[in-house]
């Protein structure tokens, strides 16, 4: 419980200081013309809804199963991440066509020293940002923050270009190629964009895994198995096939124990006990972890 309420006590932080620099951003793209800072509230302003969504979401991930969500809510963690990236997907291709678009019709004149301040302050404090979230969720080991610090360090990515963007556009406008600086605010914008698709894009493929039930990476998956069989290790077996799928916060394991000939229990309660104690470990060594063992003499059970 603790670990949710500071979960959300991060998801708040974050919320609060997307709330800062979309004021900022709107107020600096008028003084400034400037699109590519326009892009940077924009792409803040979609973070802050995806965050109070995200804020929801966190609450509902500690609930226990019910009669609607059998294996808990765990699966909306994934299904949000999804859909954020793919808002940002698409608000970073229709910047980018904008931005291709000034291109081709001369580019943007503007205020480059103002727009060149709001870059250092913007890139400043995305990093601070997401410093402070990820040194908080050391404690919480949350996913879902996990993918907002991720979505910071990549805003201050972007501000850090806009930064250097708009510093090159001012020398430029004080310099005998000044007739060349607005193509500057332009090429800042498809920069950031450039800067800003990788993270989207990885948080997409590796939600869209988790949505479809894929098994996690084959190195996870040997981790995983060999845990398994090591807390087995006073259960007279011949094989464990486990079966692995992430889900938001939770690591889900099906696993079936092929057990030998010679296998015997003088009750039901021994092999509740052999589950427990296998859970216990398991929950040890990753506290996300969450098994159903089944006992078979069924050597097919792995085909």
């Amino acid at each position: 419980m603790m670990s949710n309420y500071q979960e959300q006590r991060i998801i708040k932080l974050s919320l609060t200081s997307i709330l800062i620099f979309i004021v900022t951003a709107f107020v600096f793209s008028l003084l400034t013309r400037s699109d590519a800072i326009l892009f940077d509230g924009i792409y803040s302003l979609i973070g802050f809804c995806t965050s109070l969504m995200t804020l929801q979401v966190a609450k509902l991930a500690v609930k226990p199963d019910d009669d609607t969500f059998h294996f808990g809510y765990t699966i909306l963690e994934p299904t949000l991440n999804l859909f954020k990236s793919l808002v940002m997907l698409v608000a970073c291709c229709y910047a980018i066509m904008q931005g291709v678009s000034s291109l081709l019709t001369g580019g943007n004149p503007m205020a480059y020293g103002l727009a060149a301040s709001y870059g250092l302050f913007a890139s400043v404090g995305c990093f601070m940002t997401a410093w402070l979230m990820k040194r908080s969720n050391k404690e919480v080991n949350s996913g879902l923050v996990a993918v907002e610090i991720k979505t910071w360090f990549m805003d201050g990515l972007v501000s850090l270009s806009v930064f250097l963007g708009f510093a090159l556009g001012w020398g430029l406008s004080q310099s005998q190629w000044s007739e060349y600086a607005p193509y500057v605010d332009p090429l800042t914008l498809i920069v950031i964009i450039s800067l800003a698709l990788p993270v989207p894009v990885k948080i997409m493929f590796d939600s869209f895994r988790e949505v479809i039930a894929m098994a996690p990476p084959e190195n996870i998956v040997e981790a995983i198995e060999q845990q398994v069989n090591e807390s087995l290790a006073g259960v007279a077996f011949n094989e464990t096939v486990v079966r692995v799928r992430k889900r938001g916060r939770n690591t889900y394991l099906l696993v079936h124990v092929v057990v030998k000939e010679d296998f015997k229990v003088n009750a039901i309660q021994e092999l509740d006990t052999i589950r427990l104690e296998c859970q216990n470990t398991l929950s040890s060594w990753n506290p996300e972890i969450v098994a159903d063992i089944l006992f078979t003499a069924d050597s097919n059970i792995a085909q």
